[in-house]
C-alpha cells in the first residue's frame, strides 16, 4: 500500500490507547524512507507525534521531520490541527478582508470556532481536503482521535448542513435575504416578538452577536458544505484507505468491529485490521500447564522432566505428536535457566561476579518458569480474542504488529514498527 503511488490517503482510526498516533507515525516515516513525500496529520492533542519525531511542538503547519533517510526525494512533514486557526483560515480566504474582519473578531463566531459541537470534525475535513488539493506531498496520513468519536469527521458535513438548514438559522437569515423595506417590516413586526423573547433567553447581546455572525457569514455557508461534502467523496474515492488500529483485548477488538461496520455502511475503502501489540514466545512448544508442573516439581524439590516416556512430556497427544527437536531438550529446568537467567539480567555489572553456590537455580528456574505459563495464557486469550474478531469479519485483512520491549519515543522505534508493520503475519483462523 505504501509503494502505490495510487493511495493518497491513510486514515487510522480505532480506540484510544491502541497506537494509532504510533502507526500513522511509522507509516509515515516508512513511506517517505521509500521514496515518497509524506505529511502525517494527527488530530490528537497528545505530544507523542512530535516527541517521536524529534520536533519540539506541532502547530497547523507541516514541519518537516529531520533524520528521514529517503530516497528518490522522500520527505516526511507532520502537523497537528488547531481547529481554531483552520477555522480563521477558511474565513481569510473565503470573505473580503473588510467581512473577514468583523467575522474573526465577533464573540459569538470566537466560541464557535474554539469548541462548538461537531467543529474539530469539521475542521479536520477542511484541513484534509486543504492538503490534498495542494500538489507538496503525494501520501497523506490521518491520526484521527480516541475512541468512536475518530469517525464523528464522517458525520460533519451532514452536521454543518442541518446547522445551516436549521430553523433558527434560516430566521435569523431572513431579514438580510428579504432586504428594503420589506425586510425592515419583517424584521420589526415579524422579529421583535422572537428577539425579545430569545433576548431574555440568552441575553440582548449574545443575540445580537449570532444574528451579526450570520449576517457576515451568508455568503460563505454554502462553501462549507460544499468543501465538505468534496472531502467526504474524497474519503470514499479510490485513492484512500482506512486502517483499524486495535489491540488482541476484547474492548479494542469490539470498538474495531464498530469502525468495519461503520466504514462498510459508508462505502468507505477498508484496507484491513492492525493488530498492534501483538505478544509471542520464543519457546512457544512449553505450554503452560507443563511449565506450570515443572515449576511445582522444582519447588517440591521432585524430578522436572524424564528423559524417557510420553508420561513425562506431558501426556497430551499434541505434545506426543511433536517430533523430538534440538530446541527442545528433556530436562524442562535446563531448558528454562540457561537462557531465561540471561534475559533477566541483562545490566548486570559485569565486575560484580556472582558465586554460583549463592544462586538457587531451582528457586530461580521454578520463577521463571511461573513468567512463562502466565505468558502463555495471555497468548491463548490473545489468540480466543482474535479468533472471534476473524469469525465475525472474515473480509477483514489482518496484520500483527508484535509487541516491543519498551515505548516508542523516537525514530528508530518508528522504523522498527514500520518493519513489524510490513513484516505482519496474518494470523490463522
Amino acid at each position: 500500500m505504501l509503494d502505490d503511488r495510487g493511495t493518497r490517503i491513510i486514515v487510522c482510526c480505532g480506540a484510544g490507547g491502541v497506537g494509532k498516533t504510533t502507526t500513522a507515525a511509522a507509516l509515515g516515516v516508512r513511506a517517505a524512507e521509500r521514496g515518497r513525500r509524506v505529511v502525517v496529520l494527527t488530530i490528537d492533542p497528545a505530544r507523542r507525534l512530535a516527541q517521536s519525531m524529534g520536533i519540539d511542538s506541532l502547530d497547523n503547519t507541516p514541519r518537516k521531520v529531520d533524520g528521514i533517510k529517503g530516497s528518490d526525494g522522500g520527505e516526511l512533514h507532520a502537523m497537528m490541527l488547531d481547529m481554531k486557526r483552520t477555522f480563521d483560515e477558511i474565513v481569510e480566504a473565503h470573505a473580503e478582508p473588510e467581512r473577514a474582519r468583523a467575522i474573526l473578531e465577533n464573540p459569538f463566531y470566537q466560541s464557535l470556532s474554539a469548541g462548538f459541537a461537531g467543529t474539530q470534525e469539521y475542521m479536520a475535513m477542511e484541513k484534509l481536503g486543504q492538503l490534498r488539493a495542494r500538489d507538496d506531498w503525494d501520501l497523506i496520513v490521518v491520526d484521527t482521535p480516541p475512541s468512536r468519536s475518530a469517525l464523528d469527521f464522517l458525520d460533519a458535513p451532514k452536521r454543518l448542513g442541518s446547522f445551516l438548514d436549521g430553523k433558527f438559522i434560516k430566521l435569523l437569515m431572513a431579514p438580510a435575504k428579504v432586504g428594503g423595506r420589506a425586510g425592515m417590516k419583517f424584521l420589526n413586526v415579524g422579529m421583535s416578538m422572537m428577539t425579545g423573547t430569545l433576548g431574555k433567553l440568552l441575553g440582548g447581546q449574545f443575540l445580537k452577536d449570532v444574528q451579526t455572525f450570520v449576517a457576515a457569514m451568508d455568503t460563505m455557508f454554502g462553501g462549507f458544505r460544499t468543501r465538505a461534502d468534496a472531502t467526504y467523496r474524497l474519503l470514499q474515492a479510490p485513492g484512500t484507505a482506512f486502517l483499524v488500529v486495535a489491540t488482541p483485548e476484547r474492548d479494542a477488538l469490539r470498538e474495531a468491529a464498530y469502525f468495519v461496520e461503520r466504514l462498510d455502511s459508508e462505502d468507505m475503502p477498508l484496507a484491513g485490521l492492525v493488530l498492534n501489540r501483538v505478544h509471542g514466545s520464543g519457546a512457544s512448544w512449553l505450554s503452560a500447564e507443563r511449565a506450570r508442573a515443572a515449576a511445582e516439581n522444582l519447588e517440591e524439590g521432585r524430578m522436572v522432566d524424564q528423559p524417557d516416556g510420553n508420561a513425562a512430556r506431558g501426556g497430551s497427544p499434541a505434545t506426543e505428536a511433536e517430533p523430538e527437536s534440538e530446541h527442545e531438550p528433556n530436562d524442562l529446568a535446563t531448558a528454562a535457566a540457561p537462557h531465561s537467567v540471561s534475559e533477566a539480567a541483562p545490566t548486570a555489572a559485569p565486575a560484580q561476579e556472582t558465586d554460583a553456590s549463592d544462586v538457587d537455580v531451582p528457586h530461580l528456574t521454578a520463577g521463571l518458569l511461573r513468567l512463562h505459563a502466565e505468558r502463555m495464557r495471555v497468548l491463548a486469550r490473545e489468540q480466543r480474542t482474535r479468533d472471534r474478531f476473524t469469525a465475525l469479519h472474515p473480509e477483514v485483512a489482518v496484520t500483527e504488529v508484535a509487541a516491543l520491549p519498551g515505548d516508542v519515543h523516537d525514530l528508530a522505534g518508528l522504523r522498527a514498527i514500520g518493519d513489524r508493520l510490513t513484516a505482519g503475519r496474518t494470523p490463522s483462523a
